[in-house]
This record gives C-alpha cells, structure tokens and sequence, in this order.
C-alpha cells in the first residue's frame, strides 16, 4: 500500500545524499564484483534470459550488492519491489505484505519481496512464506551473511536457489574507487600507497570503501596524503568475525589443515586472524591440542605434551604474552611428522565394539579370586607374558569366536617407524607361538 515515503517530496531532489546511494547501480550490468552471477551463461543472466525468475537466497559478506541486486532483479522483470527487514518485521506485518501482494496479483503485478536479514525469522515464520511462493502470490529473495545450510529451514531451502556472492576484490573495490572518484569530479588526494592502504581498509566491502571515500573526499589537504597521514585520520573498518558463526568454523578448520599440512606459516596467519577477531585463547588451546592427538599422534609423542604446556604457560600468563606459545605450538605442530594411525585405529576399535556387542573377554585372561570362579575356568590356560620367551606369551586377547582385527596401522614417518618395528616384531612372534602349541586366534 503506498504511504507518505513513496512519492518524493518537492525537496528530494535537492536534498543531500551519500555517496553510496548515489553511486547505486541503475542497471545489473553495472554492478561490480558478481560477474559469476550476473554474466550472460551464469545463474541470474540465465534467469532473465528465460523471461523466469525463481525465489532466491543472496548468501554473501556485508558490502556485495545484494540489496542492489535485489531491486534491480525486480526492475528488470517488471515486479513490484517491496523491501523488509526480518530484524523488524513481525507476523502481523508479514500477514499485511501477503495480503498487498494478492490484491496486487489479482491486478496483473507481481511482487518481488526482498527480506533482508532472512536469517533471523525464526523456522514457524520462514514456513509463513511458503504457501506464497507456491501460489505464486511472491517470487522471495532472501539476503543473509549467514550460511543457508544452518540458518534456514529445509521446505524453503528446496524452494529457492541459493546464490553466492562473493567478497568484493582488491580489483573491484579499485574500479568502485574510480566510479566514485568520478561523481565526485575529482580524484582523491592521496598517494598510492595510501590509495591501497584505503582500499585495505574497506576489507572486500563496497559500502564500506564509499563511506570511507566520502569522509577522506570531505578533508581539505593541500598534498596527496602518505598512508601514515591516512591511517591517523581513518579507524580501520573491524574485521568481519563472529565468534558462534560461521566464519569461526570456517577459520578453525583453516587453522587445522594448515597444521595438518605441514605449513606454519598459513597456520600462523589463521591463528593471529582467529586472535585479532576476538577469539578466546583457550578454545585455541584446546583446539590445538586436539590437532596432536589426532594428526601427529605418536609420530612424535612430544607432541600432545608441548600443547598441553603451551595451554598451562597461557593460562599463566595471559594475554597477549601467552598467546606466543601458543604460536609455537602451532609451528611445533605444522613442522612435526604427521600421523593419524592411533586416530584411525580408535575410530575402528569404537566400530568392532559396536558390532561385537557384550562379548565377555576370554576366560583365560581373567582373575580368578573365588573357588565358584575356578570351577568354571577363569583363568584357565594363561600364560604370564614375563615368565615367556622375550616377554611375550602370543596368547589371544580378543573375545572367543572374534576374529582378531588389525586396528592400528602406524605409518613410515617419525617416533611410528619405530612403533612400526616393534608391531610388526610382535606380530611375527604371535604367529610363531600360536603355530608352536599356544592357544589359536
């Protein structure tokens, strides 16, 4: 329903406007960055080929252009735009858009319905939309910083394709610079370094560089500033980490396999991104610790223990002197031999457990303190390893009728070599004792 804002008063065109509203693409052709989605064989450019828009979900970081996507997808498909926000919408004003959005159905007009911040319904409002966007009543474009696959229900999910939009560039955030260099009629007066340096700040978000743009366009200096000159005047925007979303899964995971692949230098580099976003110290101690035992295992026994004493030597001292051991640790780890047998192998004993079920242990390997327990054998039959040939009796130890299995297959690499030596010097000696009269496998 139209209201007081939308028909321009008679001073719209006068008043002022930011920069970053009046640099807002007309066209889709005008929009940097999304070329994957935009381009004449990707997704939207197929859509608007076909004459056929489908509900959508614009998955990208702050700053890519998924409002201006959104609008301009409706412009171009001549349906009604109609813009809310799921951090101030409720049912009842849901209930009112749906209802706009039928009398506007019945005219001949669609309605494209842009819900920004689509993450926020809770799974009961996100069912709401649906028998609309199956009566056609709405084509939905939902824009999220969040990943789809956790925030938003599988019924929407299935009726809507999720596009991804990616991270403005240093290239594009450069030709957005000169766009807006352009409106303003002259270029900023800064020198290249600080040029690059202002482009850094914006960290891959184009609302973000025009606002700074604006502000540093505004300052009346006679020389091109040095990028110290920049930084003094401008705070860096804060870097983009959400300490229970998804960018702190997706760092931890970069941290790990950048141990697991033996480079400390890109597993410094997530470690001091996870700290610089505000990361607790301790979720990383235990995080880092969990990559000895799991991927380095006793390839270097000192492994597991360097972890544990980087975690105590934080919790000592604190931040930010303890954080640099727990940086060792990480090149410690990155740099040791890897192994993941003792991981695998308890992965496999946990599964033969499951299946085995309360097989009890053989009778030959248990205590006997009653004259009950005698009687029926426990005890029967076992051999003292100390009292045997090499300290080793070969005798079996896995529940009657079982098939022994092969659980820990230690690899040619670091402290497991050795361990490798003595499995398989063991394994050569059962097979000899049991062939020679003990008791068979």
């Amino acid at each position: 329903m139209p209201d007081l804002f939308d028909s321009p008063g008679p001073r719209a065109e006068t008043a002022p406007r930011p920069l970053a509203d009046r640099l807002r693409p007309a066209t889709l052709a005008e929009v940097i960055g999304q070329d994957h989605l935009l381009g004449v064989e990707a997704p939207l450019g197929t859509m608007l080929a076909a004459g056929s828009l489908s509900s959508l979900v614009l998955w990208g970081p702050p700053g890519t252009g998924k409002t201006t996507i959104a609008r301009l997808l409706a412009h171009e498909t001549d349906l009604h735009f109609v813009q809310i926000s799921a951090i101030f919408t409720g049912v009842p004003e849901l209930r009112k858009v749906f209802e706009a959005a039928k009398l506007r159905r019945q005219n001949g007009k669609g309605t494209l319905l842009f819900v920004d911040e689509i993450h926020r319904f809770n799974k009961a409002q996100q069912d709401g939309f649906l028998p609309h966007m199956e009566d056609g009543t709405i084509v939905l474009v939902g824009a999220t910083t969040e990943n789809p696959s956790f925030e938003l229900n599988a019924a929407l999910l299935s009726r809507a394709q999720v596009l991804v939009l990616n991270r403005l560039d240093d290239a594009a955030l450069e030709a957005l610079l000169a766009r807006a260099e352009h409106e303003l009629g002259a270029p900023l007066k800064l020198t290249p370094a600080a040029r690059e340096a202002l482009i850094g700040m914006a960290d891959g978000d184009g609302r973000a560089l025009l606002n700074l743009v604006e502000q540093v366009a505004a300052w009346r200096v006679a020389a091109p500033l040095e990028t110290s000159q920049l930084t003094a005047r401008l705070m860096k925007r804060a870097t983009q980490y959400d300490k229970s979303g998804e960018a702190h899964y997706n760092l931890i995971s970069a941290l790990h396999k950048s141990v697991r692949g033996s480079d400390p230098d890109a597993a410094l580099y997530w470690l001091a991104r996870m700290l610089k976003g505000g990361e607790d110290p301790r979720y990383l101690a235990r995080r880092i610790t969990r990559m000895a035992v799991e991927d380095i295992g006793l390839a270097d026994p000192q492994a597991h223990g360097i972890c544990l004493g980087a975690w105590e030597t934080y919790e000592r001292l604190g931040s930010p002197e303890g954080e640099l051991a727990l940086a060792q640790a990480v090149i410690y780890l990155a740099l040791a031999p890897k192994s993941n047998a003792g991981y695998a192998g308890f992965k496999s004993a946990m599964a033969a457990a499951a299946r085995s079920g309360s097989a009890p242990p053989p009778k030959h390997i248990l205590n006997a303190p009653t004259g009950l327990m005698k009687e029926q054998g426990y005890g029967a039959g076992y051999l003292y390893d100390h009292d045997a040939e090499d300290g080793f009796s070969g005798q079996d130890y896995f529940p009657d009728g079982m098939k022994r299995g092969v659980y820990y297959l230690p690899v040619e690499r670091g402290f497991e070599r050795e361990l490798k030596k003595r499995l398989d010097f063991f394994a050569h000696l059962r097979s000899k004792r049991q062939s020679g009269g003990g008791r068979e496998s």
